[in-house]
């Protein structure tokens, strides 16, 4: 079980990728006054919460409802987020990428913090195989939510403490970070995509 929740964990803060996002939120909040940039934090972490939150709980529905299968949807899943994986440890990097999206002011809390930034696609995929209503109970799915919201928790505390952690790690850091999690995430993605379909062929068995 705690290894369970060691993986969970491992997982969920490679896709959210907490430090991977404080160039982005220095970048994008660069000159406002300091009270702004805590507003704009707390948004941006309550508006990712709020989204992951509703794939969490109706993803799978809405899969179901499509009659699409949790199988086929894992190796998509893992596929998704295996190239993700792979941006991150060969692209360019989260920073330098989503800096330079362009947004308005009064949208920086959304775009590009929130979406794509915290609340990313491959965030999105891992809740919904992380509380697959065939294989965790209640009990279990509520622990994943748990973990995610500590996630976002943390990194909202990263982004009140960003400019102390700029200092430390630079911009470099963070992309060497944030390739360590691709390469994990990558590792991940492989064993959803194996499992998902392994499982596919029995299911059809």
């Amino acid at each position: 079980m705690f290894d369970s929740l060691i993986v969970q964990f491992v997982v969920l803060w490679a896709v959210i990728d907490p430090i991977g996002s404080v160039p982005v939120y220095l970048a994008k909040t660069i000159g406002l006054p300091l009270e702004a940039r805590h507003r704009i934090a707390r948004n941006a972490t309550l508006i990712s919460a709020g989204i992951l939150v509703f794939f969490l709980v109706a993803g799978q529905l809405l899969l179901e409802a499509m009659q699409i299968p949790l199988t086929a949807f894992q190796t998509a899943g893992g596929l998704v987020l295996l190239l993700f994986a792979l941006t991150m440890i060969f692209g360019e990097g989260k920073p330098g990428e989503e800096i330079r999206m362009p947004s308005n002011l009064n949208e920086i809390a959304v775009y590009p913090l929130a979406v794509p930034s915290i609340a990313s696609p491959g965030a999105m995929m891992a809740v919904v195989l992380l509380t697959d209503n065939h294989r965790f109970n209640l009990g279990e799915q509520m622990l994943t939510t748990l973990i995610m919201l500590i996630i976002l928790l943390i990194t909202y505390l990263l982004f009140i403490a960003a400019n102390r952690i700029q200092r430390i790690i630079g911009t470099t850091g963070a992309a060497i970070i944030s390739r360590v999690m691709g390469l994990i995430l990558a590792a991940v993605a492989i064993n959803n995509i194996l499992l998902g379909v392994r499982d596919f062929f029995m299911y059809v068995k």
